[in-house]
């Protein structure tokens, strides 16, 4: 199945080395690589400005054989095309009316659907472009004979595929992509999904960075696709040198870039998820307003309908990186980078909850495992930053029925190291009188381990933490995370879903993780707590509310939900992007199907590299889809809580508003529907 059948489209950026002033010759090489990347699936090739001549000839522009021949080596191309796929873009200076225009020719199937002037001519420091051409704004023909033939002129041309929906392209040179208000804005909010500039664009120190810094920015800004080219090596050297930089970016994404100063031809090619563009355009709704104040000017914007036919083959390995852990980076320095910013952001918002309310201790549960210990080190950076004494924070270990040696001497030894105040209450014998009350089969002396049985547990270690921080004058600090509250893996009401504050409300639990694993890389706490955290990692994830098993088989909550780092990638596509189900099990087949492809964050041991088949992907998504619609109503009444990441929380006060009593069915039917896609 062709990566076009699940929403993306493959664009590619060529630049050819070019011959200078030699329109036949750049024509074959233009030919060769348009060919090569239709090969390669590609729905739309842009080549560089002027690329049928070259940027650099100055007053050769004016030479009545330098424009004839590449008037003859477009029509060489054109007739090339014939028979490809792909939309073609290519650069040559054209004689409009009085003008001479530097100009995108718009090519498909053996045929000019337009042509695209350049709007603003650079005329300071080493540009002397009005010098040569016309603007687009001179132009008085809104058409020009190519071959023959009429077609549409003007710097307000959209390309539009009729049969790929959301494919619009809009094309601009150079300069128009660099002033304050580039076309391509005006066209963005007309519909315009792919940009593309053709540049000539000399390299100078630091404009690498700026070009990435442009094109990536100008994605974001208008929730586009961009495939920007530049010129390459055989343009002149008289004053300046050419290093041949093609990006493709997406809404702010740096998806393929070409290799700087290459001496040979070069093609990149990336696949643009023209789903992920129309969702965020759909709730973007400022861009709408936009829209609607400037309606008048965009309702000018000429659509030029065609057709591509037959797309794709059977490629279906995605060209761009599909993230396995969507809330975390892999690259160490932007890992780095996240890691801090996260714990900043869960620092600052239980600082300000205990400044607001006066209150200068608090509450928590320690259980030894994973999320009441990244709860727990929030809440020693929080006291350390404003000043109170670590043992302001009061935390309580309370063994139940299944509660394991090694955690409860976790628990212990994470407390101590810290420096808080560290206290066990062993719940059982409440929690036995509550069970005789109930006259559950355990009471009775019966191995009956349901959802009473565990809930009774977390009930009452919750109801202990609110009756403590009554006692003391604190506030339960919540521990429960974002996975959780996805899946419904908490207990609702007097149980873990409840606190005061919950610093971990929108942070998954692969995020946690890593944070953990971060925070021992950095040696941000002392050796004996970095010990036990490594132990809290390389343990199985368990409530520890069934006791263990015949065999010594402990209770394992991914045993029963499913894996995390599944789960986790599916609630961010799912939420973040509002992907059918048959897509978000394309991604994840792309993320997870084969663990050598694609980069993995080095804190992440070999061992914990996993990989998945299609069908493990398909059943833990359709268990996703059913838990997360079922217990919407524990998020309806989630505490409060900072939002971490562009994921989203799943706060009714944030990110997410949804009613309980939803079905999943349209959601399971399309991915049973779909499966194989």
């Amino acid at each position: 199945m062709s990566v076009y059948a699940n929403g993306f489209v493959r664009v590619a950026g060529a630049v050819p080395v070019l011959t200078i002033a030699e329109p036949a010759a750049n024509a074959v090489r233009t030919i060769e690589l348009m060919r090569q990347a239709a090969g390669d699936g590609a729905a739309l090739v842009v080549f560089p400005e002027l690329g049928l001549c070259g940027y650099s000839i100055d007053d050769l522009f004016h030479q009545d054989a330098l424009i004839e021949g590449c008037r003859d080596a477009l029509t060489e191309i054109v007739a090339a095309s014939s028979g490809l796929t792909p939309l073609i873009v290519v650069g040559l200076p054209m004689v409009v009316g009085d003008g001479l225009f530097n100009c995108a020719a718009v090519i498909r199937d053996g045929a000019v659907l337009g042509v695209v002037p350049k709007s603003y001519l650079p005329n300071y420091r080493e540009f002397y472009e009005q010098r040569f051409f016309s603007a687009a704004r001179d132009a008085v023909p809104t058409t020009v004979i190519v071959d023959g033939e009429e077609v549409p002129f003007g710097a307000d041309l959209i390309f539009e595929a009729t049969d790929l929906p959301g494919f619009a392209l809009h094309v601009e040179i150079c300069e128009d992509g660099w002033v304050a208000i580039p076309p391509s804005t005006w066209a963005a909010l007309g519909g315009a999904t792919v940009l593309a500039n053709l540049s000539g664009s000399p390299v100078t120190i630091g404009k690498e960075t700026y070009r990435k810094n442009l094109c990536t920015g100008h994605s974001a800004r208008t929730i586009s696709a961009h495939v920007y080219v530049a010129a390459g090596y055989g343009e002149s050297t008289t004053d300046l040198a050419w290093d041949g930089d093609a990006l493709i970016t997406e809404n702010g994404s740096l998806l393929a870039r070409s290799e700087q100063f290459a001496t040979t031809d070069q093609v990149i090619s990336a696949d643009i998820d023209l789903d992920r563009l129309r969702q965020e355009r759909m709730r973007m709704i400022s861009l709408r307003d936009q829209a609607g104040d400037h309606s008048e000017q965009l309702k000018s914007l000429r659509r030029i309908g065609f057709s591509f036919g037959e797309l794709g083959g059977d490629d279906d390995v995605l060209r761009r990186v599909v993230p396995r852990f969507p809330y975390v980076p892999a690259d160490s320095a932007d890992l780095d980078e996240r890691c801090a910013e996260v714990r900043h952001i869960q620092v600052q918002g239980l600082a300000q909850r205990l400044r607001s309310t006066g209150i200068d201790k608090i509450v928590i549960g320690v259980s030894g495992g994973l999320d009441s210990t990244l709860a727990l080190l929030v809440a020693v950076d929080t006291f350390d930053r404003l000043g109170l004494p670590r043992t302001n924070i009061l935390g309580y270990t309370m063994p139940g029925f299944a509660t394991g040696g090694a955690t409860l001497r976790r628990s212990h030894v994470l407390m101590n190291s810290l420096g808080v105040s560290g206290k066990e209450i062993d719940i059982r014998p409440s929690c036995e009188q509550m069970l005789a009350d109930l006259d559950h089969p355990y009471s009775r002396g019966e191995k009956v381990y349901d959802v009473t049985f565990e809930n009774v547990q977390a009930g009452e270690r919750t109801s202990h933490l609110f009756r403590l921080a009554n006692h003391h004058g604190a506030i339960v600090l919540g521990t429960g995370d974002l996975s959780e509250l996805a899946l419904g893996w908490c207990t609702y009401g007097v149980g873990d879903q409840m606190s005061h504050y919950n610093v971990n409300g929108s942070v998954p639990k692969t995020l946690i993780q890593h944070l953990i694993r971060w925070m021992i890389s950095s040696s941000h706490h002392s050796a004996e707590t970095s010990e036990v955290l490594a132990e809290i990692l390389d343990d199985v994830i368990s409530p520890e509310l069934v006791p263990a098993g015949d065999d010594g088989r402990i209770q394992s909550t991914e045993d029963t939900v499913g894996p995390y780092e599944l789960h986790d990638f599916f609630l961010y596509h799912v939420t973040r992007f509002g992907f059918r189900p048959t897509k978000v099990a394309y991604l994840a087949r792309q993320a997870w199907g084969d663990r050598s492809r694609g980069p993995w964050s080095e804190l992440l041991s070999e061992d914990k590299r996993n990989e998945y088949d299609a069908a493990t992907i398909e059943h833990w998504l359709g268990i996703f889809l059913k838990r997360f619609m079922g217990n919407q109503f524990k998020r309806t009444a989630m505490p409060n809580g900072p939002k971490i990441g562009s994921g989203g929380s799943l706060s009714p006060r944030g990110d997410w508003r949804s009613p309980s009593d939803a079905s999943a069915r349209v959601w399971l039917d399309q991915l049973a529907g779909g499966s194989g896609q």
